[in-house]
């Protein structure tokens, strides 16, 4: 009898500890929200009160300027109050697909603002252990308040989903830009990547690194300027980072003999045919991430250095340096890149572009950057960039927007029902309706409401009004 009692004893104090779990990071969440957001009131405050004497207004407009923050603050903390979702938005169209979810163009149904949606499966995440991955985007995007990492407004959650209000891009992606043109000029080639040094250097100045430096993640803004994006990688390691899961895949060919022996315009068109289904996978390639990366023995911010260079040499030569017919054979290809790093005869580039390339893809302690983000700036191939003003000049291949909702730049994609409660992609999963909302806490704290999203309200860019860009 003492044992039945021991036993269920053990089973119920399972289940409370559960319960503390959850109530104790509940807690932990509520106060620790409590001191940021007054923390955040504060310094918005202090801002407004240093921008009015650096503009040296008089006594009379700088009470006005506070009434009118203190309203704003109000209707900010009404906002917070209110429980945003779904209803209140109204979806557009699909611009994007990857592994875990979609991205979809809504329109917030009261303001009439124009959003990218990121709708992530929480089943997905939880079998394919992502959870981690998402919650740093998540943070990343709120903490990173800077033109060169694409701004968070909102973020919420239902039973199925989690859901990230982004801001919408109407420039479409990298990956989808290459895949129009053959190969850029060295003077295109030149902006893009002195943009992407900025952008990076920014995310590591708060102490991040990327790791997914890619084409598919840098995103194109209205004047077709570079934007940081999917900062899922940021933390953890994911499968497609690790050694082993290159190394067991299913061989389909023996090599990529034939994939070799093709000139570069065969190579390019080849890489191009695949590219789309590589973007989709959750195998993913790994023809952008750093070897060290895969070694597991240690790496640093030195790695989103190498990706730039890789895409660098995409963007001159039209394929990326390590690019084959399998996963696998691009990672052995990335481990043995001190034999496989060349440049084809027939597509000529200059020298200092070639030079930059070897600087950025080579050893991660004599690797461009080591010394600080000076060394890359200043090197030969970035000669005449006007690093302070390179955002407000006009960019290397202006972008055509005819409307606040064009999505010309991206590309098509079926309509899917990912945002039906019965929707094929949950019914498959191994995750019953229970297990989800046992494993639910992993997501609180989730909800996120950005004060600019309240206060730029209405505010839709002149050219976009227009019509013209």
């Amino acid at each position: 009898m003492a044992m039945t009692g021991q036993t269920s004893c053990s089973s119920m104090s399972n289940h409370t500890k559960e319960r503390v779990t959850l109530a104790k990071v509940t807690l932990e969440n509520f106060y620790s929200n409590l001191i940021s957001q007054h923390e955040e009131r504060e310094m918005r405050q202090q801002k407004l009160e240093k921008v009015m004497d650096q503009e040296g207004l008089a006594d009379e407009e700088k009470r006005m300027r506070r009434s009118q923050h203190a309203r704003k603050e109000t209707e900010f903390l009404r906002l917070k109050r209110t429980r945003l979702g779904l209803e209140d938005f109204e979806s557009l169209k699909v611009i994007g697909r990857g592994a875990f979810g979609e991205v979809r163009l809504v329109q917030k149904k009261d303001t009439g603002h124009v959003y990218a949606m990121k709708i992530l499966r929480k089943a997905d995440m939880l079998e394919k252990e992502q959870v981690g991955h998402i919650r740093a985007e998540r943070d990343i995007l709120v903490e990173a308040d800077s033109l060169w990492v694409v701004k968070m407004f909102y973020s919420f959650q239902d039973k199925m989903n989690l859901y990230l209000i982004m801001e919408f891009l109407p420039g479409g992606d990298m990956m989808t830009l290459l895949m129009k043109k053959d190969t850029l000029t060295e003077e295109a080639t030149q902006f893009y990547i002195a943009e992407t040094v900025l952008a990076i250097d920014s995310i590591h100045q708060l102490g991040f690194i990327h790791r997914d430096i890619k084409p598919d993640n840098l995103l194109l803004d209205s004047k077709g300027h570079v934007k940081l994006s999917d900062f899922g990688l940021c933390t953890g390691l994911k499968k497609a980072h690790r050694t082993e899961f290159y190394r067991n895949l299913n061989h389909s060919l023996p090599s990529d003999f034939t994939f070799q022996n093709m000139n570069s315009k065969r190579k390019a068109e080849t890489w191009k045919r695949n590219r789309r289904q590589l973007a989709f996978s959750t195998v993913g390639t790994p023809d952008y991430i750093a070897p060290e990366v895969f070694m597991q023995n240690g790496y640093n911010k030195l790695c989103d250095w190498w990706s730039l260079g890789v895409i660098m040499y995409e963007m001159l030569i039209g394929y990326p340096p390590f690019c084959s017919e399998t996963p696998q054979e691009t990672y052995r290809k990335v481990m043995n890149w001190r034999e496989t790093l060349t440049f084809p005869p027939e597509v000529p580039i200059s020298e200092k572009a070639k030079d930059l390339i070897l600087r950025f893809c080579c050893e991660s302690d004599v690797r461009i950057g080591a010394t600080g983000v000076e060394e890359i700036k200043s090197n030969a191939f970035f000669e005449g960039v006007d690093y302070d003003h390179i955002r407000e000049r006009p960019a290397a291949i202006p972008i055509e927007i005819k409307s606040i909702d064009d999505t010309s730049n991206f590309d098509e994609f079926p309509e899917s029902d990912i945002l039906q409660p019965t929707s094929k992609s949950t019914v498959v999963s191994n995750h019953s309706e229970a297990d989800l909302k046992s494993k639910d806490w992993v997501f609180i704290n989730y909800t996120y409401k950005r004060f600019e999203g309240l206060t730029a309200r209405g505010a839709i860019p002149s050219y976009m009004k227009s019509g013209k860009r």
